[in-house]
């Protein structure tokens, strides 16, 4: 309400989604969540001033959707994806994501609501159990982590020596 009489702007109605209008009485796009919020906006709020001075940079924050989360997932210089590709990779073994376990792992982040937080508690349920075993197990050349690992807590899809051995003949 706030921003809204700063820039003019007023519901008409009790509703929460009452139609916004400007003060000429001209109906506008509702305002994007607090874009335009500003320190003077804060004060008024009742946020002491020396709390607002201290905050260098305001920002307003939108939910991420599944293809940000996606995008966290495996662009990045050190996202969460490359490195456990890393990982596995000291161990002599390489590591494959399907793009639709990797979607999974996004909406399953959506469902939680924990955003790009909650990616690596995801991830790591279903990746400690290999990482553990793998150290020990030499034949193990590539581990594919599939919708299924993500939706049912299946193990990873393990190709080991023989099978790239019987691949290859």
């Amino acid at each position: 309400k706030i921003i809204e009489a700063r820039l003019g702007r007023q519901r008409i109605g009790f509703a929460q989604d009452a139609t916004a209008v400007t003060t000429s009485g001209a109906p506008v796009v509702a305002l994007e969540g607090y874009a335009a919020v500003e320190p003077d906006d804060l004060l008024r709020y009742g946020i002491i001033p020396e709390l607002v001075g201290r905050l260098p940079v305001l920002v307003p924050l939108e939910s991420l959707d599944e293809d940000a989360l996606v995008r966290i997932l495996t662009e990045p210089k050190n996202a969460l994806t490359k490195q456990y590709q890393r990982i596995f990779e000291l161990e002599g073994v390489g590591l494959t994501f399907d793009p639709e376990a990797l979607r999974e792992v996004a909406r399953k982040a959506l469902t939680r609501q924990t955003g790009a937080r909650g990616l690596r508690a995801i991830l790591e349920s279903v990746m400690t159990d290999i990482m553990f075993d793998l150290p020990s197990r030499h034949d193990v050349r590539e581990v594919i982590i599939t919708p299924e690992s993500i939706l049912s807590g299946v193990s990873p899809l393990v190709i080991t020596e023989r099978a790239r051995q019987k691949k290859e003949a």
